[in-house]
């Protein structure tokens, strides 16, 4: 391995002092061939006479049976001495005759060796990095004290065993280092992550390994160094779990709220919590915050199931199905919860008080084989509780972690706020409805010569609040047929509406011309603010000569269908809307 730092130079000396072998490797640190040094006395030729003393008591030592290391100058061919280090090792050959191997090495050559020795032992012994030796049957031949604090057992009992006899679930690592030594090939930076139950005691290790070369170049076991990424993994994960939740939110943003409708957004909340972050999401609303105020009264503590979804088929469905109610047991988890407005970690003991009726006792057996956790979130919009969500994980997947049960609470911090804009906006609508129907004529008037029959059908359920028909009695047997909408929608929209309803029957009550009547209520819409805007139709109809007089402000022509059941629209002059 240090042919390269220490080159070693060989020779043989039989009893008689007189070399017998000569290595090329002496050859090329003194200069002399083999020839002419076997059969030369190695200490005329080699030891300067000022030191034959010396190499006297060497041999004298070695002929003891001692090996013996000395620094002694050696002659170079050209005549100059080389310092250096010579390891005297005695020996008999195979007739019994005492011969002495000597071993040398250039003295600075040495000193280099041990100094790189040494600092290669301080780099082992001292490096906060792992560091191991295996054999080639993946044993271990030396570990630091780093790489033992790391497996928490002691370097010595490293020693002949394998990895996976040091540490369990280690199968893997010893396939990599399998693969190294049969290929030949380095891995760099393979991640390994110990098993443990708690994720808070879990390590995570770089590991790098590199085949071990022999002499020859062969490969004789396998180098290994870890680098302990504990911290370093969890800060990546936790920015990776970071990134999927902020994604998960955009995502939210666009799936939940796209509707006014109340049973639709529950249902677009628990379809961005089911399956991605739990495996069951019930969305209960308070029927004394969302039911009608005629209702809501004597809905105190009651629950109704808006929307459910769950992917474990075992789930009794049944039981979760959606228009279910609940009245919230007094003392119970779900009163605390509703009450202080703050989720809470759920438990067998806190669910079972929240499903009586029929089937309870099979959904709370369900419970108990199958659910492994559960979260209640009160949905708190705008300072009103207005119901909660219930998640659960069965046991095919791990319990909510802190980050779950972060993202899924603010997932239902978002959901109130649309399900409290559904809520406002239904009762919105619910009022511009009944004060809309309230300003309409809920009859119409009997007038001879002219059968009056209406239906009134909104657009869509956003277009209540502005819409008006109206047919007013005239003298002289003429009846005023009105058409009008006011823009908008809602209680603004159905106001507006009740006050033009009323001007135009005042106007047509003083037998004003169609196109005045237009012109006065443009002059009222005007009135009411800048951004007011109408459109209105105003028809007279006069039975005596059969005519039917029409003034039109922005709004679409008439209908007409022939006794032949022919139908067209009746083209003519129509001015902008009101308030144009």
């Amino acid at each position: 391995m240090f042919e390269d730092l220490l080159p070693l130079a060989l020779w043989v000396v039989d009893g008689d002092g007189r070399l017998v072998q000569w290595s090329l490797a002496a050859q090329d640190l003194l200069g002399h061939t083999p020839e002419q040094m076997v059969g030369q006395d190695a200490k005329r030729v080699l030891v300067p006479e000022k030191n034959h003393e010396l190499a006297d008591r060497l041999a004298r030592s070695v002929r003891t049976g001692a090996a013996v290391v000395a620094r002694l100058p050696v002659r170079h061919r050209d005549g100059t001495l080389v310092d250096m280090e010579l390891w005297h090792c005695p020996f008999a050959d195979s007739r019994g005759r005492p011969g002495l191997l000597a071993i040398a090495a250039e003295t600075s050559a040495v000193e280099r060796m041990r100094d790189a020795l040494a600092a290669l032992e301080g780099l082992f012994a001292q490096s906060p990095i792992g560091l191991a030796m295996l054999g080639p049957d993946l044993r271990f031949l030396r570990v630091n004290e780093a790489l033992a604090r790391m497996d928490r057992v002691p370097v010595a009992e490293h020693i002949g065993r394998r990895v996976t006899e040091i540490a369990a679930g280690t199968e893997a690592l010893e396939a990599v280092m399998r693969r190294v030594l049969d290929r030949g090939e380095a891995v760099v930076d393979y991640r390994y992550t110990s098993a443990s139950a708690d994720p808070k005691r879990q390590r995570t290790w770089s590991c790098s390994y590199a085949p071990l070369l022999g002499g020859a170049g062969q490969r004789v076991g396998v180098i290994a160094s870890l680098i302990d990424v504990t911290q370093e993994q969890r800060a990546h994960l936790e920015a990776e779990r970071a990134r999927r939740r902020l994604a998960l939110l955009a995502e939210a943003g666009t799936q939940m709220g796209s509707t006014l409708d109340l049973t639709q957004t529950a249902q677009e909340v628990v379809r961005v919590l089911v399956p991605r972050l739990a495996d069951s999401a019930d969305v209960q609303l308070l029927e004394e915050a969302v039911a009608p105020d005629e209702t809501a009264a004597s809905a105190h503590g009651v629950v109704r199931r808006a929307a459910a979804s769950f992917t474990d088929p075992a789930a009794p469905a049944d039981h979760l199905a959606v228009g279910r109610t609940l009245q919230i047991p007094r003392g119970s988890v779900y009163e605390q919860v509703i009450s202080e407005g703050r989720p809470m970690n759920l438990y067998l003991s806190d669910i079972g008080p929240l499903i009586p009726g029929p089937g309870a006792d099979r959904l709370r057996e369900y419970l108990r084989a199958r659910v492994r956790a559960a979260r209640l979130i009160p949905m708190v919009a705008r300072g009103t509780v207005l119901g909660a969500v219930v998640v659960t994980r069965t046991w095919d997947r791990e319990p909510f972690d802190d980050q779950d049960t972060l993202l899924i609470d603010e997932l239902v911090a978002r959901a109130a706020l649309y399900i409290d804009n559904a809520r406002m906006y239904s009762r919105e609508r619910d009022a511009a409805l009944t004060l809309q129907r309230s300003l309409m004529n809920p009859s119409l008037p009997a007038v001879g010569g002219l059968e009056l029959t209406a239906r009134y059908l909104p657009a869509g359920d956003h277009e209540v609040g502005g819409d008006w028909f109206d047919a007013i009695a005239l003298s002289d047997g003429r009846t005023a047929l009105v058409i009008g909408d006011v823009m908008g929608h809602g209680i603004h929209a159905a106001a507006v509406m009740g006050q033009l309803r009323t001007a135009v029957r005042t106007l047509a009550r003083r037998d004003t011309p169609p196109d005045q009547v237009l012109r006065s209520l443009d002059a009222t819409v005007a009135d009411l603010g800048d951004n007011e805007m109408a459109t209105c139709l105003y028809a007279v109809h006069d039975p005596t000569d059969g005519s039917c007089v029409i003034a039109r402000a922005g709004h679409p022509p008439p209908v007409v269908a022939d006794a032949h059941g022919a139908v067209a629209f009746l083209d003519g002059p129509a001015g902008p809307p009101l308030g144009v």
